[in-house]
């Protein structure tokens, strides 16, 4: 699933190619949405929060989440599209530029004013320029004998971790990802680190990762090899289940709690 910096680095390409211009077609090919139209409204502004995106006219916010497949992509007009039109979820356009969302996970037309419905229960977002990591930690604190690695992936706490970084986070901070979030000896040193990493997989692209998806693989720090396993899932899951969904560590650098 794409993570925080995947919906920044969107937002930050649809707000080049839509902020500012009037809309000469939208076309939302879901069917509560179907008969909206949004021409001759101007775009904006286009932001993320954590995995969520939104492109905002004066009187509507298109809100979207990619879940598992999906991808915004730009062409200028008349440009062919580089993936099945069947796929196209949310199509937009100006009189330069064409933003279409394919295999989007969510796609939602809604009043600026009830924006705020869809991230009021998520926690602060990690490349937001309102970030706040003491009221993360806050978050994160209250529930203390949860397994970090799960801690770091609710959204409740931080906005923005998927299985990615949360595996990476945890290997530069030397903590197993079952280790009880209360049992870390400096819980503020890893909002921190989560903050750093994802700001720096967001602005300086591409993230190198130093365990995930590395199994069997020589730890960049003692040389042991890689371990993987799910956490709070089935733990006889496949092996895509397993890449895309568990936790990755070095048994060494990491020892168990």
């Amino acid at each position: 699933m794409p993570e925080g910096d995947t919906v920044f680095r969107a937002a930050q390409r649809l707000r080049t190619a839509l902020a500012g211009r009037t809309l000469t077609r939208s076309d939302f090919r879901v069917p509560r949405y179907a008969t909206v139209d949004l021409v001759g409204e101007r775009v904006e502004e286009v932001v993320s929060y954590g995995k969520h995106l939104f492109i905002r006219t004066d009187r509507v916010s298109i809100h979207t989440h990619l879940k598992m497949e999906g991808v915004w992509r730009v062409f200028h007009r008349g440009q062919r599209w580089t993936k099945p039109a069947v796929t196209a979820r949310a199509v937009l356009a100006n009189d330069e530029f064409e933003a279409v969302g394919f295999s989007l996970g969510k796609v939602q037309v809604l009043l600026r004013a009830d924006e705020h419905t869809v991230i009021d229960h998520l926690g602060p977002d990690l490349l937001g320029p309102e970030w706040d990591p003491a009221e993360a930690l806050r978050r994160l604190a209250e529930y203390p004998r949860r397994a970090v690695g799960l801690a770091l992936l609710d959204q409740r706490n931080l906005a923005g971790i998927g299985n990615i970084y949360r595996s990476e986070i945890c290997f530069l901070r030397k903590v197993h990802p079952v280790t009880p979030v209360g049992d870390i000896p400096d819980l503020a040193a890893l909002v921190d680190e989560s903050h750093r990493v994802l700001g720096k997989a967001a602005h300086e692209p591409p993230w190198r990762a130093m365990v995930y998806g590395r199994t069997r693989r020589s730890c960049p720090r003692c040389g042991t090899p890689i371990a993987s396993q799910l956490l709070g899932e089935d733990e006889s899951a496949d092996r895509i289940t397993q890449r895309e969904r568990g936790i990755f560590f070095c048994p060494k650098c990491q020892p168990p709690p």
